[in-house]
């Protein structure tokens, strides 16, 4: 509408407002910004005139000439580049009109504006200066962003590609785990569980989460409508320590392999000077069963006569350092007659499990838990199974349960002792890790590879027998073995230090009744590791022979040096003997591939 011309068309109209109450001024409202507003006394109001509408001329008028002039002046005023302003007035009242520079949109009224291309240019330069500063953190290489860690970790990787690994706990990874480990589901935070998250935007970290509980059934064969899987826990001595949380009250009791037997610290563990070792020892009362000092087995009848006694509510069966077959259908006996829960931690066995390669724990106990980095060849981390639905026929009681419960009640009990009493929030790049890990557990290439773990382990221990080397139990029935070196003169202290200076990796361990907490009289060796790189049955022979040459540079340095440890090690770093050792490893494992990356 165009306000400059007399013959508007707008109108507006006045009607009056209701008097107000005698006792009460007149209430005029407030001016507000950029409005007009126009009040009419009451009392001037004429009762006997019915309102009608005014047609209101808004501009005062000037003669034509004066307006053609006006016209003039701005034509000729053209070039100018500042605004020109424009008088007229409305209801008497000055009122002045902006005009828009030349260029400017015709809709400049509009409510939205539209930058000159100068100041959008500055924007988009200041957000391009953003951005770069922004990469230029973030996206540099490792090598770039920390050298000093670059560097070590480079030193790390040349280590494990040069040297022989036989620490039975560890093991190597695909590169896909390797990528998941180290991808942006780090930058996510999501406590709680699939589905009940305390943080939003987790709709596909709840799709990570499902699918690994998905494979993790698939992988040990468990029916999903009677076992349930929680894969958060950091560790499994956090998995451990969360079941214990879920299922007992402070100071109640477990019972577990001793450690020097062949049991884990998180089971339960004191020292000969009473000491408390592990957060289950200080937190609950444990008293463990050994193995027979002659055999090296566990023997049965003392567990349940020393179960009778002690009356566990959870009994432990599972270990560390245990090179043989586990009893579970014995352990469900002894579980039932003196009414625990029974756990099974199979953390150095879970592969052989899933492969069908050993006995299963999940035919006989009611909570299973595991590492996932050993022979799973996952990324680090704890993992714990449990019964639900209806609960099988047992003798004995549960904790915290009546007969009338005819149901497992274990699911929301250990889900809650991990999230929230334990744990925060859980990594979502191990989750997804260890989804990768368990799809490839699934697949018959994974059953060979644990059928060749064993074959290897039996290769070193009859290498070692037929030069009369004592191993704890005789030999093995799994992926590990224990050497005995007390009869060799050695500690497990010593020898590990002299095969690391030969880049062999061992690790020491007690040997039932020795002085394990000062100094461990064996070593542990395991061959997942090195069977992941591919060697067979004839390179662990090899390997068997190197460890017998190791024996003699720690014997022999021994008699030079002393049993001093600062003595002993000095003395190997001038060993010719050591120096031809490890280059000979160095040159042998050079020969495997490495998972994960090119070497």
């Amino acid at each position: 509408m165009d306000l400059t011309h007399p013959q508007s068309n707008l109108s507006l109209g006045f009607h009056a407002a209701p008097p107000p109450l005698p006792s009460s001024p007149p209430v005029r409202g407030p001016i507000l910004d950029d409005s007009i507003s126009l009040h009419i006394d009451s009392g001037l109001r004429d009762s006997s005139h019915n309102p009608r509408s005014i047609p209101l001329q808004l501009l005062d008028q000037h003669p034509e000439s004066s307006r053609d002039g006006s016209l003039r002046t701005h034509e000729a005023d053209e070039s100018d580049e500042e605004q020109q302003e424009e008088e007229f007035r409305i209801l008497g009242y000055a009122m002045c009109i902006k005009r828009p520079r030349r260029g400017e949109s015709s809709s400049s009224c509009s409510s939205t504006s539209v930058l000159p291309a100068a100041k959008k240019a500055k924007v988009e330069s200041d957000l391009e200066t953003r951005r770069a500063a922004v990469r230029a953190w973030g996206n540099q290489p490792l090598s770039v962003a920390d050298p000093d860690i670059f560097n070590i970790m480079e030193k790390e990787k040349k280590r494990q590609v040069l040297g022989i690994e036989l620490i039975a706990s560890e093991n190597f990874v695909c590169r896909g785990v390797l990528d998941a480990l180290g991808s942006h589901l780090t930058n996510k935070y999501s406590e709680g569980f699939p589905g009940a998250r305390y943080y939003g935007g987790n709709q596909y970290i709840d799709q990570i989460e499902r699918l690994c509980h998905e494979r993790a059934l698939t992988a040990f064969g468990l029916d999903p409508e009677c076992w349930g899987v929680n894969v958060q826990p950091y560790s499994c001595t956090s998995a451990n320590f969360a079941v214990y949380t879920g299922l007992l009250l402070p100071k109640d009791r477990i019972m577990g392999l001793d450690s020097p037997s062949g049991g884990h610290v998180s089971h339960g563990y004191y020292a000969p000077s009473g000491k408390k070792i592990s957060g289950a020892s200080i937190f609950f009362e444990s008293l463990p069963y050994k193995v027979n000092p002659l055999t090296g087995y566990i023997d049965y009848d003392k567990v349940e006569e020393k179960a009778m006694d002690y009356r566990p509510k959870i009994l432990i069966c599972g270990g560390s350092s245990y090179p043989r077959e586990w009893d579970y259908a014995r352990f469900r006996q002894i579980a039932d007659k003196c009414g625990a829960v029974l756990m099974c931690d199979m953390a150095h066995i879970s592969g052989l499990v899933a492969a069908k390669e050993c006995l299963s724990p999940f035919d006989y106990c009611d909570i299973v838990t595991s590492t996932t980095h050993k022979g799973l060849r996952g990324p680090r981390g704890g993992i714990i199974f449990f019964r639900k639905g209806k609960k099988q026929k047992r003798q004995g009681l549960f904790p915290g349960q009546t007969e009338g419960n005819d149901r497992y009640d274990y699911e929301d009990r250990i889900n809650f002792s991990v999230f929230p009493s334990l744990q925060g929030g859980p990594h979502n790049n191990h989750i997804a890790a260890l989804a990768i890990a368990l799809k490839q557990v699934a697949t018959p290439e994974y059953k060979t590879y644990i059928q060749q773990v064993k074959k290897n382990a039996q290769a070193l221990a009859s290498a070692f027998l037929r030069r009369n080397c004592r191993l704890v139990s005789g030999g093995t029935d799994n992926h590990l073995i224990l050497w005995d070196l007390r009869t060799l003169g050695l500690t497990g202290k010593i020898f590990e230090k002299v095969c690391e200076a030969c880049h062999i990796s061992v690790n020491k361990t007690p040997i039932f009744g020795d002085n394990g907490t000062i100094s461990p009289g064996g070593v542990r060796i395991g061959t997942p590791a090195m069977t992941t790189r591919g060697c067979l049955e004839g390179d662990f022979e090899t390997i068997a022979e190197f460890l017998l040459r190791a024996v003699q540079i720690a014997n022999n340095t021994q008699k030079e040096h002393g049993k001093i440890q600062k003595e002993f090690l000095k003395g190997l770093e001038s060993s010719r003997d050591v120096i031809e050792l490890r280059s000979q490893v160095e040159s042998f494992a050079s020969q495997f591939a490495m998972p994960g990356y090119d070497v």
